[in-house]
């Protein structure tokens, strides 16, 4: 997925000019933060109450939670109603599409959201890469189709994903993933529990966006299309690192949440330390490649236009900073699991202050794109610092320790590896 992902920037990268895909960027993230309100109520509460459920207490879960995406979705409709009219008050390109069909491309990816929270519940990761591989290839093949026809606008660009988002989500609905008809057995006690639940949730994954959202909007306006275009494309490259980190996120929540529930604290703190560990390693390890191949990098995805940017310079920002990124997110996971997702939402209060006053600063003062790019270190510093204390006092646990037990299991997995290609018979993995 990371790989295919990396192909479809390639591709839009090489077909739009600089200034379309600076306004691609711009209205793909706002999209974003819309799409982080219903993930927000839903994705961490509806895989914390559902995984390791009987099959009647997961059915009321899922119709329920299917009500509340639906409430969700019908209140983003009726504000699109109502922003159509201001797209007529301004003059920024991305702003006026954004203000008039974020409400339809919003809407089109339900089904296929709603399949993926059940899928990922029920730890079916097979089911989880065949709905993600559907959209990603579709919009794949047509915008090659587009490039084909001479036809790669814009707008007809943004027609294709919206079209594939819902080929996509009839697909989910017709093979039963979505268990749409589960919303018979919705209750309004448990409607109401997800959504406070999810509140929380949701207030942190608006704020949480609301980083990229803030660095987008002082580029856009104060740099331009073009910068966003540079700064997007050495930050979209970072995929490489999320991508993989989001499936990680996906297949051990359903894992810790069973630890949880049956009150087996050491095992699931050790399960976090040890997805930690061994991601932060391996990014690192990335990083140090990716430092030194940075503008062959750059040009093979973005094209010569970019290849003297400022944009591998960036990537080389991003892709370093992006070692703290698997501490951040275990440590947040965690927490949600836990049922304290209240700390996560002030913990990214405080983040996003940091990141709003160094944005300001730096662009008023340098007008420079490096100054919204380094000083993204303080967020995830203050992040780590204020998901630790509360973690170490529900179970104390050494900070460090983490990335000792991270080196041990990715040493482990390794020498299993190599002794399975050798024909050696593997040995067990550390016992928690």
């Amino acid at each position: 997925m990371a790989a295919l992902n990396m192909l479809i920037i390639a591709i839009l990268y090489h077909t739009l000019s600089i200034t379309d895909i600076g306004v691609y960027v711009f209205l793909m993230t706002l999209i974003a933060l819309i799409d982080t309100i219903k993930a927000g109520f839903l994705n961490i509460s509806f895989v914390t109450f559902y995984a390791g459920t009987d099959e009647a207490r997961a059915n009321n879960i899922a119709g329920s939670s299917w009500c509340l995406a639906l409430f969700v979705s019908g209140g983003l409709i009726v504000i699109n109603i109502l922003t159509w009219f201001l797209s007529y008050y301004t003059t920024n390109e991305g702003m006026i599409l954004f203000l008039r069909y974020f409400g339809i491309i919003s809407t089109s990816t339900l089904p296929t959201f709603m399949a993926t929270l059940v899928v990922q519940a029920e730890k079916r990761f097979d089911r989880l890469l065949w709905l993600r591989l559907v959209n990603a290839v579709l919009f794949t093949i047509t915008v090659i189709f587009l490039i084909f026809l001479k036809k790669s606008n814009l707008t007809l660009i943004l027609i294709a994903y919206t079209a594939c988002n819902i080929i996509a989500s009839f697909v989910s609905v017709s093979i039963g993933w979505t268990k749409i008809e589960s919303i018979k057995y919705a209750t309004k006690k448990t409607f109401w529990e997800l959504f406070h639940f999810g509140k929380y949730s949701a207030a942190t994954n608006i704020s949480s966006n609301l980083f990229r959202v803030t660095d987008t909007f002082f580029i856009n306006f104060y740099l331009g299309p073009s910068a966003l275009a540079m700064y997007n494309l050495g930050g979209r490259l970072i995929q490489l690192v999320e991508i993989p980190l989001q499936s990680f996120v996906a297949s051990g929540m359903p894992g810790l949440s069973s630890y949880y529930n049956n009150n087996q604290n050491d095992s699931m703190i050790y399960v976090m330390k040890k997805m930690i560990g061994m991601m932060s390693w391996a990014i690192f390890i990335l990083a140090v490649f990716s430092i030194i191949f940075a503008n062959p990098i750059i040009t093979l995805i973005g094209g010569d236009k970019y290849t003297n940017s400022v944009a591998p310079n960036l990537f080389r920002i991003f892709i370093t900073l992006a070692i703290l990124y698997p501490t951040d997110r275990f440590f947040a996971l965690t927490l949600d699991v836990i049922h304290k997702p209240a700390i996560n939402f002030y913990k990214i209060i405080v983040m996003l202050l940091v990141n709003l006053i160094c944005d300001f600063v730096g662009v008023t003062l340098y007008k420079s794109i490096y100054v919204i790019a380094l000083p993204n270190i303080f967020p995830i510093v203050i992040a780590i610092i204020m998901g630790y204390i509360p973690l170490n006092k529900y179970y104390k646990f050494n900070f460090w320790s983490t990335y000792i037990v991270g080196y041990k299991e990715l040493v482990l997995v390794i020498k299993q590896l190599f002794g399975s290609l050798s024909g050696e018979k593997k040995k067990p993995p550390l016992s928690v």
